[in-house]
Formats: structure tokens, sequence, C-alpha cells
């Protein structure tokens, strides 16, 4: 099955009745953990900002105190899903002022994970390049 494009859903969306648009948008957080997320973020949270940042930032929290140092691999794991995590809450956002508190706050706690271990070259890398994408969205 091949996707409609944008434009195309906007105008079949204009011609639904409300109670039809209700049904689709509940249909629709039924398949992806990921689109109800989503729609949870727009209904709930998108008013309060802060609170969101917030939120997010004592998932992120949570999260580096469930990491098990026992292996480094399991730490670079870790790291990584924390930052798939963070990103995707950033998507639901698109603000340039959410985006840099929440990668500020995942560096933050990265460079106190990082001083805990010896030196690693790939969560090196991993802070290096947030850093820079830090840097690129305060300069723009």
């Amino acid at each position: 099955m091949k996707a409609a494009t944008v434009k195309v859903i906007k105008e079949e969306l204009n011609l639904r009745s409300k109670e039809e648009l209700i049904d689709l948008c509940l249909s629709l957080s039924k398949f992806k953990k990921e689109s109800k997320e989503f729609l949870s973020y727009l209904l709930f949270e998108a008013d309060d900002e802060n609170y969101f940042i917030q939120g997010i930032k004592e998932e992120i929290d949570y999260e580096y105190q469930q990491i098990n140092f026992n292996n480094i691999f399991y730490i670079k794991k870790s790291v990584r899903k924390i930052l798939r995590n963070t990103k995707k809450n950033i998507r639901f956002s698109k603000k340039k002022k959410t985006e840099i508190e929440l990668l500020l706050h995942f560096c933050k706690k990265l460079d106190e994970l990082k001083s805990s271990i010896y030196n690693n070259s790939v969560l090196n890398k991993i802070f290096d390049r947030e850093i820079l994408k830090i840097k690129k969205v305060v300069s723009a």
C-alpha cells in the first residue's frame, strides 16, 4: 500500500465530520506507541512546555540511574537508548528552547557518567556530536 501525500490527507480530513476525525485519531493511536505518545503530548502537554521539559528530564535521570555498569557494552547501549528517546521527545515539541534544554541535560548526565568510567571513544563521540548540535541550534 502506498501512502498518500500530506496535501491529499489534509484535503480528505477537511471533508470529514468531527466524529469521523475523532475515530480516525483513536484508531491511529492504537497502532504505534509513538503515535499514541505524540497524541498525548499534543493533548495534555503542549500547553505547558516547562512541565513537559521537566518530565523528560526526570525520565532521563531515571534512565541514567538504571544503566548496567557491569560491562561497557551495556553502558553504550543504554546511552544510545536514552539519546534516542530524548530525540523522539524533541521531535514532538519542535521548539528550539526545548531541544537545547533536553540535549544539555542529556550531555550533563553523560559527562557525569564519563567521569565514573574510563575514557571510551564511543561515549566521547556521542557527547561531542550532541554538543555540536547544541551549538548549531543556539547559533541559528
